[in-house]
């Protein structure tokens, strides 16, 4: 076995990859395991994993304080001083204390006085205290579920979990979890002239440093490493040892032995034992690389150079040991982003602010998450900082910023941003396309149909879910497009028909029936642009019923779960929103009426690539297994387009 070995080709790196990517296709699998969430910083989700609890559990007071009945504060202000009575009008409370009826507001300690006299001069109670503003219903009360909402998507399926993570899923009542398991790598280091670090090293040795560097680069990539020993050039010898490593390894790398001596045996034993699917590759450094399937395990020859060893090593077997490991590589720079809104600062202090990044058009546009020091959610959802300097007061909306990115790049620009209205769907969507589709991902914004379009106007998202009903023709969705795009060719991809109603506790102990209903009830309504309030807007409309007759009618929830979460804590007894939201929580429903849910688009948007990886999840037979798990949902037309131009 001392002949040379001649049979060196030059393929290009991309065709040398998708080469070995099909051989390795009929074998490729990917095994999970549970573990503990403390113990998975840096593994990667198996599946979507959601909340178990509410954060908050509870409505909770967002300051040190006191506890009141807002209705018993009207009319104080500074020329009218009132004076509140411990336990009637108000009770002290620290940060993250319940808030329970009839309290349902919280002014902060530095807004209140505590005094031996009443607002009148004349002695008062002990325990007495002044105020000198009414407050608003809701002041400095976090709602049950602002954070986290039970049965709400935490982290999708592929998801590399962070330390941010981590904390998020211990918050949401996560305590085991499926990841994919650490594939495992053997790295088998040739040659009878390498001499261990440390080791005497005379004239002819060398020392092997490259199972050491691979070792490093396994562990990065996500898989456990075991560096065997060192095997001499011995044809049989390496046959042998590369047999027993695939029996036990989900992977191997040989090193050295790839090129073209007298004892680079590598290539011999591989095609014996397998198939030797490309040998040599058009990059230098690193031509020799071998890429080979050994009983349906991948194996890569990597070189004998350190460098060529490196690139042959980040150009093959870091790809395939991603796939494994379920996880995507790439670096994630700084960027320059569009801001979509004005962000308004203090010059106290520098400040971080969380965005979510997407690629539309040629622009890369960051829109700002939450900024309450409570959401740690947006910490999860967030693509990068924008970081507000001190001595500014904000930045103004379109101006460039820099963003420190906490994604790759990549999946940045292949994310398909979604601003619009809520549904439970779109969670399952993000999970089956990251999984379906690998580094493409859906970037979704909750501020209602109308904020949607918007958003769509003004160049800031791919898409905008949205289910507005024309009071006119009554019917859904494409005649308000047709009237806010009147100068531009949109589309509609058709989503899912759902039931809209009101969503009641358990027994619905009020024994609610319908619009009517509401007058005599606590109410949570959704934002203002919302479908779902535009819908209940309409319907107040036709039965002659003021919104100020409805209690609560000003108290807004971002999402319908949030609503749903509303209901079940007991902060209100009645709440618009979709039959899912009901029994993900296990709440009583009053169907309303069906509506259309879908994404208008601009028709020139149809034919990206991420897009097309949206449409597809939509006629995928597990979205629409997931759809009938959910409930309240029906995908006749899912998936369709339908143009909505105005010529």
């Amino acid at each position: 076995m001392a002949e040379r070995n001649l049979y060196l080709t030059n393929i290009p790196v991309e065709e040398a990859l998708r080469r070995f990517k099909a051989a390795l296709a009929p074998y490729f699998k990917r095994e999970r395991e549970l573990i503990n969430v403390t113990d998975a910083l840096d593994r990667v989700t198996g599946e979507a994993i959601y909340a178990v609890y509410n954060s908050p559990l509870y409505d909770s007071a967002a300051m040190d304080g006191v506890a009141v009945v807002s209705a018993a504060t009207r009319g104080a202000d500074e020329n009218a001083p009132l004076t509140l009575k411990l336990h009637k009008d108000y009770i002290p409370v620290d940060t993250g204390d319940p808030v329970r009826p009839p309290y349902d507001a919280v002014i902060m300690a530095e807004d209140i006085v505590e005094t031996d006299k009443g607002a009148d001069g004349n002695t008062g109670a002990e325990g007495d205290v002044v105020i000198r503003s009414a407050v608003p219903a809701w002041q400095h009360v976090r709602p049950v579920g602002e954070d986290i909402v039970r049965g709400e998507m935490i982290l999708p399926g592929g998801h590399r979990i962070r330390a941010i993570d981590v904390g998020v899923l211990l918050s949401g009542g996560v305590t085991r979890i499926s990841v994919v398991k650490r594939p495992r790598v053997a790295i088998l280091p040739t040659g009878t002239e390498m001499v261990e670090p440390g080791d005497e090293l005379k004239e002819g040795g060398i020392i092997e440093s490259n199972s050491r560097m691979l070792e490093a680069l396994v562990t990065r990539g996500g898989g456990e490493p075991a560096r065997l020993a060192t095997l001499r050039d011995d044809y049989n010898l390496i046959e042998r040892s590369i047999w027993e490593a695939v029996q036990s390894y989900d992977m191997a790398l040989v090193c050295s032995g790839a090129s073209a001596g007298r004892e680079d045996y590598s290539v011999h034993a591989l095609r014996k034992l397998g198939e030797v699917v490309v040998h040599g590759v058009a990059m230098k450094p690193g031509k020799p690389v071998i890429l080979a399937v050994v009983n349906g395990k991948p194996v890569v020859g990597v070189p004998g150079y350190p460098v060529s060893a490196y690139l042959a090593y980040e150009n093959f077997a870091s790809p395939v040991l991603a796939a494994l490991a379920g996880r995507s590589e790439a670096d994630a720079p700084t960027v320059r982003a569009t801001l979509t809104r004005r962000l308004v600062s203090s010059l106290k202090h520098r400040e971080y602010v969380r965005v979510k990044l997407g690629k539309i058009g040629d622009r890369l546009v960051a829109s700002p998450l939450a900024r309450g020091a409570g959401a740690a959610m947006s910490l999860v959802r967030a693509d990068g900082f924008c970081v507000v300097a001190q001595d500014a007061e904000g930045v103004e909306a379109g101006a460039e910023v820099d963003v420190a990115i906490c994604r790759p790049l990549h999946e940045l620009e292949n994310t398909v941003v979604s601003i619009g209205s809520h549904d439970l769907i779109l969670d399952i969507i993000a999970d089956l396309l990251q999984r379906h589709y690998p580094g493409v991902r859906l970037s979704s914004a909750h501020v209602g149909s109308m904020g949607g379009l918007n958003a769509l106007k003004n160049g800031e998202a791919h898409i905008a879910p949205t289910h507005l009903l024309d009071e006119k023709t009554g019917a859904y969705n494409i005649p308000v497009i047709k009237k806010l795009f009147a100068d531009r060719d949109m589309a509609l991809i058709k989503g899912v028909g759902r039931v809209q109603g009101i969503i009641v506790k358990k027994g619905n102990p009020l024994n609610i029936k319908g619009i009517e209903d509401l007058k005599r009830c606590r109410y949570v309504n959704r934002q203002r642009g919302a479908g779902t309030r535009v819908l209940l807007d309409y319907l107040l409309k036709n039965a002659g019923i003021a919104a100020a007759l409805i209690s609560g009618y000003e108290r807004e929830a971002a999402t319908h779960m949030a609503v749903a979460a509303a209901v079940k804590d007991g902060g209100a007894d009645a709440g618009m929103g979709v039959l899912s939201a009901a029994k993900a929580l296990d709440l009583d429903f009053i169907p309303i009426g069906d509506e259309e849910y879908d994404f208008a688009i601009p028709v020139e948007f149809l034919k990206l690539t991420n897009v097309q990886s949206f449409i597809s999840i939509l006629k995928h037979p597990e979205f629409l297994g997931a759809l009938e798990k959910l409930g309240g949902y029906s995908a006749e037309h899912c998936g369709e387009i339908a143009l909505a131009r105005n010529s």
